[in-house]
């Protein structure tokens, strides 16, 4: 899916969003692989409700890379507010250590569009991040 365009009635476009965040404090809350597989869930869950298509998704111990497929109705800043609020409380409610603090996600982020590469050379990127070391 990472090069097919969408289509809608009024609009033809390929938008691919490569995103990088972390936790607050880069907390290394991906060791816990439950933590890890849970976000990961609710990371596709969210993107199926939105019809937004996770090309990749990979986390190392203190951030998380998501190349993203979306609809040219979406601007970044939207599509890390929903997916960092939704994640956050769903982890929360989840894991007792990480209800206690005060926030999951950092406020800040890297948003990049697939410019001067490839999707396909971000997609091997994010999917390399836990195999690099």
């Amino acid at each position: 899916m990472d090069n097919e365009y969408r289509h809608s009635k009024t609009t033809v476009s390929l938008l691919n969003y490569h995103f990088v965040f972390c936790p607050r404090y880069r907390r290394k809350i991906f060791v816990n692989s439950e933590v890890d597989a849970s976000f990961k869930t609710f990371v596709h869950s969210i993107c199926e409700e939105n019809e937004w298509t996770v090309i990749a998704l990979e986390t190392d111990t203190d951030h998380c890379h998501l190349f993203i497929n979306v609809q040219p109705t979406y601007a970044p800043a939207d599509i890390m507010k929903v997916i960092k609020g939704r994640t956050s409380r769903e982890l929360r409610q989840s894991f007792e250590h990480l209800s206690k603090m005060p926030s999951v996600w950092t406020r800040s982020y890297f948003v990049s569009t697939a410019g001067n590469v490839s999707s396909e050379t971000i997609k091997r990127y994010v999917e390399s991040q836990r195999t690099r070391y």
